[in-house]
């Protein structure tokens, strides 16, 4: 299916389950040595009572499903996560268009450093390194890097 057939808009409580299960299965794809510090059911209920009622969430959504997840908390970009079988066909970069264009003052954001696809992704969006960790502050203890997004002047 062409990526023109999916509408972005804001996400809505019904929407929080499938957004969930959008990010079990990318996370299950993209990060298979990556410990997930929750479970199935925890990670439903973190969607249901906190990213989508507390947060910007947008979701990506064709006819009859949810593909793709998006999270903003002001200028920090929560959460990005596609559908694997999305992976590679522009969806990304409409989500990130969405997200400059909801916070052109500039975003940052957190990855692992086991992620090297999704840093490649970042970088050809502008993101530049500025902090990696051990990851000692993030609930999978996995080390990450910090990447930043400043519009040009």
């Amino acid at each position: 299916m062409n990526t023109d057939a999916v509408v972005l808009r804001r996400a809505g409580a019904a929407d929080a389950l499938p957004a969930a299960d959008v990010w079990l299965r990318s996370c299950d794809t993209a990060l298979p040595s990556v410990r997930r510090a929750h479970d199935d059911t925890e990670v439903r209920d973190w969607f249901s009572r906190v990213l989508v009622p507390q947060y910007e969430t947008w979701v990506a959504v064709t006819k009859n499903s949810v593909v793709g997840v998006l999270v903003l908390n002001g200028g920090e970009l929560k959460q990005l996560y596609l559908d694997p079988a999305w992976r590679g066909r522009g969806l990304g970069h409409r989500f990130m268009a969405l997200a400059k264009q909801r916070q052109p003052d500039g975003l940052t954001l957190w990855t692992f450093q086991v992620n090297q696809a999704a840093q490649r992704f970042y970088e050809r969006h502008g993101f530049i390194e500025a902090e990696r960790t051990d990851g000692h502050r993030n609930d999978e203890r996995e080390p990450d890097i910090r990447y930043v997004w400043q519009p040009q002047k």
